[in-house]
């Protein structure tokens, strides 16, 4: 939407990318109608269909109406693999194709980062207020169960009456049922809130989802603003690059319907084009390691090496077990009778396959007695498939996937050119210390030992990816590089640290070092990558930063 009473080319913010963090800071920048604000996004409206019906992720991802179509560089710690890696490019952003699990991570993540930052605003008490403020959790709605929603313990960890609604998921399935059962027989506890700061123990994930519906960030941040005459969205927009005059940012430079343009802030320009598109941004427009500029035929702003540096993600490794005597969807979705119930189902009830998010059943566990935490987070589905994308296997079986929580590896996102249409280079460089391969291996025999529990027994599974044949640490490390995939949750490329980290970009406060009148608001900004999925936390930042901003711009009158 444009607003005709507001000046096409001048705004006092500009957010750059409508996923979940623009969408959210769209929405509480808006607030004060004498305040401008444009929000600006690569991709179309979310008013594709299969962005809403949960499993509509299948068609997403991979889809140019939706996704970048980014691919990673070859990757040695994959065994020179690369690796798709979905983003979203669509109002709501990656909130519009992923999937839709809420998960905080841990309480120490946050208190890493206040460490890290000198900060103690980034603890974890000092972020749940962040977490809350746009919660509005199943739990306690007016009628939910005494046990759960009505005691103090979960009203204080959760709140209510938010735009960002939670729910339990709307399927069973009795297989995920008896994995949960083998998960308690071999030591994991169970956990009916892995929201609270510690998600160790095995339950079900809760999802980002209204009656069935995938809820996003668009629909529940745009849309009560839709009508605000201060706020303007334009889509199908491309940044080129930032404006800058001096040491401070002024504006972006665009394509928009065919004509270049430039749009100017008068306050501030907030990149929230992700952890992928932020620093892309930042290079083009000069802002980066002096080199890697350099050699693109970039003028150099401002010599900052850490932008695109720090690149983490959660790699998953996917080992698939055949089983007898169960239902899985492999085989309900492998037939045409089956089809049209899962179809009529969902048409009926909104529940189903059709409602299913990817992952269903959740289990957050220790790699080793010698860990602190948990430090492995499970994706256990009723189904199998050689990638998400790819066509159900005929047989039935169910996934367990697993992946390293905390890894130490990190990669690189740098510009290939000086074009903005030119996808970067993106080097997640997985399973490159040793302390990451040797999890691999000990996360595959963990996975073996939760099947081989009794609770499983009766469905007598086998092992059919990877195979029992692999029993070292080199093989199961070498294994893991053939099978693992990401499981979509790059952080840290723009991280935020104090003024003597080389590689910080921001400060606490997410202001671009060296460069006024510039944030950045994403996952890129993260020291170190949350123990768990990483969209809640993006949330957080964003309304954090929310309040920051609005604060500034109060203080400088």
């Amino acid at each position: 939407m444009t607003r005709p009473d507001i000046p096409s080319d001048r705004f006092d913010y500009i957010v750059v990318g409508g996923g979940s963090a623009g969408c959210l800071l769209a929405n509480r920048l808006s607030r004060d109608p004498a305040t401008r604000v444009l929000l600006l996004e690569a991709g179309r409206k979310d008013n594709y269909p299969w962005i809403h019906i949960p499993v509509g992720y299948l068609y997403c991802i991979g889809n140019p109406r939706t996704d970048w179509l980014f691919k990673t560089e070859p990757d040695a710690g994959l065994n020179g693999r690369s690796l798709r890696y979905p983003r979203g490019k669509t109002l709501g952003g990656c909130s519009s194709i992923n999937g839709m699990i809420y998960m905080r991570g841990q309480a120490r993540d946050y208190d890493g980062w206040a460490a890290a930052t000198g900060d103690s605003a980034w603890s974890w008490q000092n972020s749940l207020p962040d977490f809350k403020a746009h919660e509005d959790h199943y739990r306690l709605d007016k009628g939910a169960d005494p046990q759960t929603g009505g005691n103090s313990r979960f009203s204080d960890m959760h709140g209510h009456g938010g735009e960002w609604r939670i729910e339990k998921q709307r399927l069973k399935w009795d297989i995920l049922e008896s994995f949960a059962e083998a998960a308690v027989e071999a030591g994991i506890p169970r956990s009916d809130d892995f929201n609270s700061g510690d998600n160790e123990g095995v339950g079900y994930f809760e999802v980002n989802q209204r009656s069935g519906w995938r809820w996003n960030t668009s629909k529940a941040f745009l849309r009560p603003a839709r009508n605000r005459p201060n706020l303007s969205v334009w889509t199908e927009c491309h940044v080129e690059k930032l404006a800058l005059e001096g040491k401070r940012c002024t504006g972006v430079v665009l394509q928009r319907q065919g004509r270049r343009m430039e749009v100017r802030a008068e306050k501030e320009v907030i990149l929230s084009a992700g952890a992928i598109g932020s620093p892309q941004i930042l290079q083009l427009s000069g802002v980066g390691p002096a080199e890697l500029l350099k050699r693109h035929g970039i003028e150099v702003a401002h010599d900052l090496p850490g932008v695109g540096e720090n690149l983490q993600d959660h790699l998953q490794i996917r080992a698939v077990f055949k089983v007898g005597n169960a239902k899985t969807l492999n085989t309900l979705a492998n037939s045409l009778f089956g089809k049209a119930m899962i179809g009529l189902e969902y048409a009926l009830k909104r529940s189903g396959p059709m409602s299913m998010s990817p992952s269903q059943l959740g289990a957050f566990t220790r790699s080793d007695e010698r860990q602190a935490h948990a430090n492995l987070e499970y994706h256990v589905q009723p189904l199998s498939l050689d990638a998400f994308g790819e066509p159900l296997h005929s047989i039935p079986a169910f996934t367990a996937s697993v992946c390293n929580l905390n890894p130490t590896s990190a990669g690189t996102v740098r510009i290939r050119s000086g074009k903005a249409v030119d996808a970067p280079a993106i080097a997640p460089n997985y399973l490159s210390t040793e302390e990451d391969r040797r999890i691999a291996a000990d996360s595959i025999r963990q996975v073996r030992r939760i099947v081989s529990q009794p609770a499983l027994a009766k469905y007598q599974p086998e092992e059919w990816k990877p195979g029992l044949q692999f029993q070292s640490d080199e093989d199961l490390a070498k294994l893991a590089g053939d099978i693992a995939n990401t499981i979509f949750h790059p952080v840290g490329t723009t991280k935020m640290g104090r003024a003597d980290d080389p590689l910080a970009v921001v400060d606490s406060r997410l202001r671009v070092r060296g460069i006024a009148g510039l944030r950045v608001v994403d996952a890129g900004i993260m020291p170190k990558i949350t123990s768990g999925n990483t969209n809640a936390p993006t949330l957080m930042i964003a309304e954090k930063a929310a309040g920051w901003i609005i604060a500034d711009a109060r203080q400088r009158g």
